[in-house]
């Protein structure tokens, strides 16, 4: 008799610890969402909202004479060229899968996605987010990015 209630107990504390890690998964998400949604409507206030004030952002993509480098963007820069996309441009990032992985306050989001402009394909590759959990909400510390027109299965 013993052993069932040790057993029950188990599986009771091993549902409630999953149910928080999914409760953190889907925070950590939804500042990704907040991000995009902000991104995809040009709105620099409401991205800073997601974000420390210490991001860094870097891509990895290809040099003029084909090299792999990274590149590391000025975030004020990045929210400049934003905001000063035409409104005749219509430009969406669209998240195709999300990999979260949560140890205390640092969470890791792999997402793969693929960029669009006017309705025609882009480039595609992956977003690696670094999030903090700043006080009980999640906000983005480091994105890197890749970048490629082919292999976008």
């Amino acid at each position: 008799m013993h052993n069932t209630k040790l057993f029950i107990l188990t599986l009771l504390m091993a549902f409630h610890l999953g149910n928080a890690q999914n409760n953190e998964e889907k925070m950590v998400k939804r500042t990704i969402e907040a991000f995009f949604d902000a991104f995809h409507q040009q709105d620099s206030m409401a991205i800073r909202e997601t974000v420390s004030k210490d991001i860094v952002l870097q891509t990895i993509g290809k040099d003029a004479d084909g090299r792999e480098v990274v590149k590391t963007d000025d975030f004020n820069h990045f929210l400049k060229s934003i905001v000063a996309i035409p409104a005749t441009t219509k430009f969406e990032e669209k998240i195709m899968s999300y990999n979260i992985q949560i140890d205390g306050a640092m969470a890791n989001a792999w997402t793969n996605y693929e960029f669009w402009v006017n309705d025609s394909f882009s480039h595609c590759g992956v977003n690696s987010f670094q999030l903090f959990n700043d006080q009980g909400s999640w906000k983005i510390i480091y994105l890197i990015d890749t970048r490629r027109k082919e292999g976008c299965d």
